[in-house]
């Protein structure tokens, strides 16, 4: 999957302190003109753009999911973005599973781990 061929992408896991990947990937997408949904339970606002609480607060029209959470959480999280209708996720490195994994494969839904956005992303 090319992460390049996506516009409007959602960081879960999104962080307000500069120092965490969950922020430098949301300045660092945002910096190459991709439109930025980041998902964060306890903030309004990160970098200046508005934060989404949950997964059932974005926009249908996202296309891929970044996870820059804990493996833990983000089976969770997972879950209920298929149920919700997301069908791209990446994973940061260290964010993805086996678990993750088998459940993604066994629903044939496109994902990326261990390959870091930033990287992938750059032009």
């Amino acid at each position: 999957m090319n992460p390049k061929e996506f516009k409007k992408i959602a960081v879960i896991g999104a962080s307000r302190n500069r120092e965490k990947y969950g922020n430098k990937i949301v300045r660092d997408l945002a910096s190459k003109g991709f439109e930025v949904y980041p998902v964060n339970a306890y903030a309004d606002e990160i970098e200046g753009m508005k934060c989404f609480k949950s997964l059932e607060e974005l926009p249908k029209e996202v296309e891929l999911l970044v996870f820059v959470i804990p493996p833990d959480q983000g089976f969770q999280e997972v879950q209920k973005a298929v149920e919700l209708g997301f069908r791209r996720f990446w994973f940061q490195p260290g964010a993805g599973s086996k678990e993750i994994e088998n459940f993604l494969k066994s629903r044939n839904i496109q994902y990326a781990m261990g390959r870091c956005i930033m990287v992938e992303t750059s032009f």
